[in-house]
């Protein structure tokens, strides 16, 4: 089957260098401290319509959009680099790859680990609070909580943080790591400022969103434990699937074994209790000996018995059997007895 070629092909692949699964240290710990304490003071400072909720509407009335229009065209397609469907399918692309390159699922159960905890964590907030965006705002200087929207924090934000900063924290090379890092840093800074300039977000949804993302890349070593599980169930799995569909050839006999496809069928032994004397020969053994007569048909049902089994023929082609002699022809039919010659034969 086509699944059992992939594997095939999986196997020939050379073994990977081994891979160093980042740990929760002390500075991980420190910084996601720092950015839950942070989540949480956005969070107060917007239930409580502080300055950050002024500031929302200040920057929404300045209007960037009109401010600077020519970047509007550009910025309507780089913010896709935050939308969740895009972007899984790319980098989705990119880790299955290297899961195939180093003969492991990691890559792929780590970024699926990840948008889980994103899509838990980000939509309940924005569903527990229900927040307006800026184009359905009503009211000046309110936060517009509670009031049906799902826009704080912002999805945009934290889907392009999340889903590029996967790349740092899965790379192999400190410089690689390092690289990636800025680069996810840069497309999330400026997919947050994109949804800023074009009003569909406030400031504060952009903050939130960037503390959300950043909380779950530092949390991923917490959940290390349960992706080496989840890994390990799947290739016990593929590796039960490959058993069950490989094929044991069992012991004539045995019950149970299965008979492979395009075998011929065998018919099965004669039991000696199939075999009956006739009744006339019965009453000759009776009345010439019994006990040889017995002993004959005794013998005569062991030998049945243990006779191998045969093999029914499959039905003769018309081109396997006996030629038949063409009408007309002087050549006379030869007799099934095989020795004898008719006289017509012999003149």
């Amino acid at each position: 089957m086509r699944i059992d070629r992939i594997f095939a092909r999986l196997d020939r692949e050379p073994e990977p260098p081994k891979i160093e699964i980042p740990g929760m240290s002390r500075t991980r710990k420190a910084l996601f401290g720092s950015t839950a304490a942070f989540y949480i003071a956005i969070v107060w400072a917007v239930l409580v319509s502080s300055w950050l909720v002024l500031l929302d509407w200040k920057v929404m009335l300045f209007r960037p959009y009109e401010q600077w229009p020519e970047l509007h065209a550009f910025l309507d397609y780089f913010v896709v680099l935050g939308q969740r469907g895009p972007t899984a399918v790319m980098v989705a692309a990119w880790l299955g790859w290297r899961s195939w390159r180093q003969h492991t699922l990691r890559p792929l159960l780590a970024l699926a680990a990840a948008l889980l905890l994103l899509n838990l964590t980000v939509g309940a907030v924005k569903i527990g609070l229900g927040r307006l965006g800026p184009h359905y705002a009503t009211q000046i200087g309110s936060a517009e909580l509670y009031a049906g929207g799902d826009i704080f924090p912002s999805g945009h934000t934290a889907n392009a943080v999340v889903t590029w900063g996967i790349l740092a924290y899965l790379a192999t090379t400190p410089r690689a790591r390092r690289w990636l890092s800025v680069l996810s840093a840069v497309v999330a800074l400026g997919v947050g400022a994109t949804t800023v300039y074009l009003g569909t977000h406030w400031l504060s949804d952009v903050l939130l969103g960037w503390a959300a993302g950043l909380l779950i890349l530092l949390a991923l070593p917490w959940f290390e434990p349960m992706i080496a599980r989840a890994e390990a169930f799947v290739f016990a799995v593929r590796e039960r699937w490959r058993a069950r569909g490989a094929y044991v050839p069992a012991a004539p006999g045995a019950s149970g074994a299965r008979t492979p496809a395009g075998a011929q069928t065998v018919i099965p032994s004669i039991r000696a209790s199939s075999v009956e004397p006739s009744p006339s020969r019965g009453t000759v053994g009776a009345g010439s000996g019994g006990r040889h007569g017995s002993g004959r048909s005794a013998h005569q049902g062991a030998s049945l018995q243990t006779q191998p089994q045969l093999q029914t023929r499959p039905h003769a082609a018309r081109s396997e059997r006996a030629p038949v002699t063409p009408a007309g022809s002087r050549r006379p039919p030869q007799s099934r007895g095989g020795g004898a010659h008719t006289p017509q034969a012999a003149r």
